[in-house]
């Protein structure tokens, strides 16, 4: 068993910030890949940031110059700074884990393990 869970997200002004924090707890033997992705009412669900074992990351193109992803201080937990934010990054973000030592590309299905979700809201 894996379990995945967010923490942070909430609502704020154009132009503000927001954190969001991933962490992994379970059989994790083999060191995964970290990724948060995003979902607008509908839209697809869309790729965030991968974050590998060796701590290289990859973004959306949505999101690049303005969200940081990162280790967090315990293993197999992932930090999302989410800075400049707009009314468009509105959306349920979620934590997503797949065991592997490379990131697969931002495919949902390619992730085996999901969180809850949590909500970001961006007022204008």
């Amino acid at each position: 068993q894996v379990h995945v869970v967010e923490s942070g997200g909430g609502s704020v002004q154009a132009g503000g910030s927001l954190r969001l924090s991933c962490a992994v707890s379970g059989d994790t033997d083999i060191a995964p890949c970290l990724a948060w992705f995003r979902q607008a009412p509908g839209r697809e669900r869309e790729g965030v940031v991968t974050l590998d074992p060796y701590g290289r990351t990859r973004y959306g193109e949505a999101v690049k110059g303005r969200f940081t992803g990162s280790q967090g201080n315990a293993k197999n937990t992932l930090v999302l700074e989410m800075n400049s934010l707009k009314p468009e990054d509105t959306a349920m973000f979620y934590c997503a884990a797949e065991p592997g030592r490379v990131c697969p590309p931002f495919i949902p299905s390619a992730f085996d393990f999901w969180g809850q979700g949590t909500q970001v809201t961006v007022s204008s």
